[in-house]
């Protein structure tokens, strides 16, 4: 029975789900979307609306909390400098996922997940 087990394990310990999170959160922040499994997009997206919210503070301690996850200074830059502000008027929802269907080798729903851009 899986009571109070909340979480997604995705057959990796605890070690390599935080390196696959910081990783994708870097390379979305970097490129503003990137295709990867449902589950994993599911899983990236409270962590990734949980740094923007941390970083639309703005001040020192913002900056060194967010940059105990991303560890690229470039990708760390934009996003306290470009992104978070962009987002200081919303509330949350930051993201946004679309499913792509089924991947051809092993039938593995796909999914973008993407940046919510104000229109």
């Amino acid at each position: 029975m899986r009571h109070l087990a909340a979480g997604r394990k995705l057959n990796r310990n605890s070690s390599h789900r935080i390196a696959l999170a910081r990783s994708q959160a870097t390379a979305l922040f970097k490129h503003g979307r990137i295709k990867t499994t449902l589950t994993k997009a599911k899983n990236l997206q409270p962590y990734v609306e949980k740094l923007i919210t941390t970083a639309r503070g703005g001040d020192l301690h913002a900056r060194r909390l967010v940059a105990k996850e991303i560890h690229d200074n470039a990708v760390l830059r934009s996003l306290m400098d470009d992104i978070a502000p962009r987002y200081a008027d919303r509330k949350g929802g930051y993201t946004r996922i679309y499913r792509l269907g089924h991947r051809r080798g092993d039938a593995t729903q796909e999914a973008l997940i993407e940046l919510v851009t104000d229109e």
